[in-house]
């Protein structure tokens, strides 16, 4: 049932070889024998493949395959051809003709380029270096390591058009000096010959075929391995192997690429490093996050794996914050590829808060109906909220972005950005492109013109519909078979017309399919069920080749087409569609693109098609090939003047350009970065001398509508009850609440000391007196603010007043809020032209409320003395005497608050930490003070935090309590996701027996 048609003049094509026994099932699909050394193209004989003696050096074993060009190599300048040209040197000279046109188009669409110091003259203010940085999750190279020598590097499949932008940028063509930061990927290791030479192996399954024919057709392509047999011990890499490759890889011809070394610290030291389980860095963002982005939602589980995962993919984007910042310098542009790596924006502005910082999602970005389902979903927000810049393939999906971020964040947004943490994170829409120029020279050369050629004979008198994907569950495979199915049902006149070559190469991303639905069961079914109605002794109607297939085969695959297919279900970025216009160049075949593609938005002049709808699609499959050569020549010319000049160079120009067009138009705003748990769990360690100030409403416990109903949690209890059991801490409350509500939800806990009334009134540890700080002051003032406020409220249905010893506040947050807010407007400007100009007093706007105060009583001036009373005695603490406490000031302090009443703590702190010649009252790097959330607010505050919930997270962090619901104090086995990740990343391993069960 799978023989192919016979060419036309009577000569039978060559048999491929038969299926022998399979001897390569350990290893992963990208790295069989069986997958990567068998043609796709029939028809051609073994001298079509194999290198002349003159191109294989006689000590080498001779490949079925020529593997001179590879996926995503750089093609080298042709040849020129000569005087005496034979066909293929016509053939030749024609695809130089063409290479000379792209070029043109090239340069025609990207104009007149901006130099380094034409960019510099325009925004000054930026002080461009003229360095980018691009992190990227692997290096753009596959590696084999064979101790004591050379790394062996072969080009990485997957994501050439990203590696052909970092070529791009790494060129003279690019005014920039430019890196790429990326993982090693997983190292293979080459097995060692212990025999001495020429004594037999033991055994050939390490070794090449001697004979090309006896390579073995793939049966089972949805096996999955790990790239290497795994040892009981992992990978041992030796100091002098890493900075090998770190040589070899900075001094790379077309690339320059620093590597990031994956490991715990328990498995690697000054003396090497040792790799275990190298898969596990990529699992949280491709079973999670790869899953999510492409609308699959996986069965809950009960997150034991989840937690190690997570704490994996934090440190992996934490070691790449490291290395990065090794590397950068002030007024280097840094761009984020990708999913893998949607924390490190954030990590980095924790890190270096002026860098300038760009990331890019190549994947999908779902609907916050698909976030939703994800339990890192704010984090992940958050993560990719520390870029300048935030750039997607389609509108669609920059439109999810923005959406998430305000219906999970509650961050205001629209469609140009999003409103973050004091500043304005810009959101835009950049559609990737290939590089036209080296896919054309790669697609019209000799070996491709030969295999071309045979393709054609093969199949004259038919018409070939090609698809090439991979072999998952987004690239609709299954879905294309059931359409062609439908097709050949709903036309029966194309019947032994129409040939369906489908090629599906094994996916590299993790996924855990659904054991009753596997994907490459369902393809093999409806293939053999296609090809049993359809298919006849001579004629099979559906070709599936589930391999990878050589570059030459699949360029010409792609020139013999009649059709494109592409139906994937979801998808980021099909380049395939992209090569297919350049490779119809000349024989205009028409694509047909699904409309879940990411290139489905600009490649307008493509047939688009709803891969669920399978009569639709036969439909348009018939429209193709009835469709008239004048329509198809016009639609091609359409979609070449728009690869080929929307290329990726095109792409990445653009990128940059609105990322320095943002950076330049900005009003001097910079964020304040979210809070570094990791760093302040690393500060607090080393401290001998701690001080917590802490905010109460809106910091502890959240805004409620009743003020009287803002009671603090069991676990807020606990947290601050661990936290001022050690004696080296010396935690406070300051709050605008009185001595009573205080004394009566907090007052139990005697080791804290308390603030009330923005500072009128203190208590210290281990007392029941309160101390009032305004006792010897007028308080005249009160009964005129009282009366105004009466007037108010009298207004107002809803409001009331708050009368506290030392300040007066009216509240309107359960009035109408329109309203509310109006008679507040009104009441303030009474206030401050009455009784603010009479007494020494200031009217605070705060949540919902209004209150009066005396200005010389505030919440800096309490952080102040507080902290100078601790460095100049440290007998609060109740230090014993034994202790090491060898510093005479504070070595941490952590301040957090949520309104304006806090920035006056913030900027005392600033205040007491700025001076830089050793007189400051504390260190810079260990004062740590956090406004708690609104993302618009401008701050004095060094770090931010979303909610309460997080600060209560942070505290228990410190504390090392339970997470919520847990019960006691269980440590790192009750540890919430966030808080484990933070402690891994410390600790640079992830603590023993996490992923056990509780």
């Amino acid at each position: 049932m799978d023989q192919k048609p016979a060419a036309q003049g009577g000569t039978p094509p060559s048999a491929r070889p038969a299926v022998p026994v399979r001897t390569d099932t350990a290893l992963p699909g990208h790295l069989k024998p069986s997958i990567t050394a068998v043609p796709v193209t029939p028809g051609i004989d073994l001298g079509a493949y194999v290198a002349t003696d003159e191109e294989t050096p006689s000590n080498e074993t001779t490949e079925y395959f020529s593997r001179k060009v590879v996926d995503h190599e750089l093609a080298a300048s042709p040849v020129p051809v000569g005087k005496e040209q034979s066909a293929q040197g016509q053939i030749q000279a024609g695809a130089e003709a063409g290479k000379d046109f792209l070029k043109r188009l090239r340069l025609a669409a990207m104009g007149s380029q901006d130099s380094l110091t034409d960019i510099r003259s325009k925004y000054p203010n930026l002080s461009l270096s003229g360095n980018i940085i691009s992190a990227t999750f692997t290096v753009p190279h596959g590696l084999k390591y064979r101790k004591g020598q050379d790394w062996e590097l072969k080009p990485r499949r997957g994501q050439s058009a990203l590696f052909d932008s970092f070529a791009y940028l790494s060129s003279p063509d690019a005014p920039y000096n430019h890196t790429v930061v990326a993982w090693t990927g997983e190292i293979e290791q080459v097995p060692e010959e212990l025999s001495p030479p020429g004594t037999p192996p033991a055994t050939t399954v390490h070794l090449g075929s001697l004979n090309a024919l006896s390579a073995p057709i793939p049966v089972d392509a949805d096996s999955r391995a790990p790239p290497t047999p795994p040892l009981v011990d992992g990978l041992w890499i030796p100091k002098e192997d890493m900075q090998r490759l770190e040589y070899q890889l900075s001094h790379h011809k077309s690339i320059k690429t620093v590597p990031v070394w994956l490991a715990d610290d328990t498995e690697g030291h000054e003396e090497g490093i040792r790799l275990k389980d190298q898969a596990r860095w990529r699992r949280y963002a491709e079973h999670d996050l790869y899953t999510l982005f492409h609308y699959k939602i996986h069965e809950p589980t009960d997150g034991r794996a989840e937690r190690v995962q997570w704490a994996d993919y934090f440190r992996l984007n934490q070691k790449f914050c490291n290395k990065i910042l090794e590397v950068y310098k002030p007024g280097d542009i840094v761009i984020v590829h990708d999913y893998n790596l949607m924390l490190l924006p954030s990590m980095l502005r924790q890190r270096a808060p002026h860098m300038y910082i760009a990331f890019y999602l190549h994947s999908p970005f779902p609907s916050s109906e698909f976030l939703r389902c994800l339990p890192r979903r704010k984090e992940i927000l958050e993560g990719v909220l520390g870029s300048n810049l935030v750039g997607f393939q389609s509108y669609s999906f920059s439109r999810h972005f923005s959406s998430c971020c305000t219906r999970i964040l509650g961050f205001p947004s629209d469609t140009s950005g999003v409103d973050a943490y004091g500043a304005r994170v810009e959101v835009g829409v950049f559609p990737i492109g290939i590089d036209a120029v080296k896919v054309a020279s790669l697609a019209y050369n000799d070996e491709v013109d030969k295999k071309y050629k045979a393709l054609r004979d093969l199949y004259a008198g038919k018409k070939l519909v090609v698809g090439r994907d991979r072999l998952d569950s987004v690239r609709g495979v299954a879905q294309k078979l059931m359409a062609f199915e439908r097709f050949l049902e709903m036309y029966p006149e194309w019947r032994d017309k129409v040939v369906l070559m489908q090629v599906t190469s094994p996916t590299d991303i993790q996924e855990t399919e659904d054991p009753e639905n596997k994907i490459a069961s369902r393809v093999n079914e409806l293939v053999m069920k296609i090809n049993g109605l359809y298919g006849s002794l001579g004629f099979s109607p559906v070709q599936h080749y589930p391999q990878y297939i050589s570059q030459e085969e699949y360029f010409a695959l792609l020139r013999a087409a009649d059709i494109g297919l592409i139906t994937s279900v979801r998808d980021g970025m099909n380049t395939t569609s992209l090569e297919y216009v350049i490779c119809q160049r000349d024989r205009a075949g028409p694509v047909i693109l699904s409309e879940f593609s990411g290139t489905a938005g600009f490649l307008k002049d493509a047939i688009h098609i709803n891969p669920w709808d399978l009569s639709g699609v036969a439909e348009q499959i018939n429209n193709a090939l009835t469709m008239s050569e004048e329509k198809r020549r016009s639609m091609q010319d359409n979609l070449l003047n728009h690869v080929t000049s929307k290329n990726v160079q095109y792409w990445t120009a653009g990128l940059l350009r609105r990322l320095i067009n943002v950076l330049g138009s900005r009003k001097n705003a910079v964020s304040t970065p979210l809070l570094d748990r990791a760093m302040m769990l690393r500060k607090y360690r080393e401290a001998k001398k701690r001080l917590f100030m802490f905010d109460y409403d809106g910091t502890l416990t959240p805004i409620v509508r009743e003020p009287s109903a803002a009671i603090p949690s069991e676990r807020v209890i606990k947290s601050l009850k661990a936290l001022a059991g050690d004696h080296r801490n010396a935690v406070w409350i300051i709050s605008g609440r009185d001595q009573e509500f205080l004394d009566h939800h907090l007052g139990h806990i005697t080791e804290l000391g308390f603030s009330a009334e923005h500072g009128s009134f203190i208590r210290h540890p281990g007392t029941t007196e309160w101390e009032n700080l305004t006792e010897k002051f007028d308080m005249g003032w009160q009964a005129e603010v009282l009366e105004i406020f009466q007037k108010y409220t009298d207004r107002t249905p809803g409001a009331f007043t708050e009368r506290k010893r030392c300040a007066l506040t009216w509240h309107y947050r359960a009035a109408d809020p329109e309203q509310g807010v109006h008679m507040s407007q009104e009441c303030h400007k009474e206030l401050e032209n009455t009784v603010a100009r009479k007494w020494d007093v200031e009217v605070m706007i705060g949540k919902a409320n209004l209150e009066v105060r005396p200005t010389f009583i505030n919440k800096g001036e309490i952080a102040k003395r507080l902290v100078t009373t601790y460095n100049a005695e440290m007998k609060p603490l109740d230090t014993p005497a034994h202790s090491p406490c060898d510093s005479r000031n504070l070595e941490f302090v952590l301040c957090m608050g949520d309104d304006f009443t806090d920035e006056d703590m913030f900027r005392a702190l600033n205040g007491l930490s700025g001076p830089a010649d050793g007189t400051a009252e504390v260190d810079a790097d260990s004062c740590f003070s956090v406004t708690v959330g609104a993302s618009t607010k401008v701050t004095l505050a060094r770090w931010h935090l979303l909610e309460p919930e997080d600060v209560i997270e942070c505290v228990a962090l410190l504390a090392g309590v339970a997470a919520a619901g847990a019960g006691g104090s269980g440590g790192v086995l009750t540890m919430g996701e966030v808080n484990l990740a933070a402690l891994s990343a410390v600790e640079d391993h992830i603590p023993d027996g996490v992923g056990e069960k509780i």
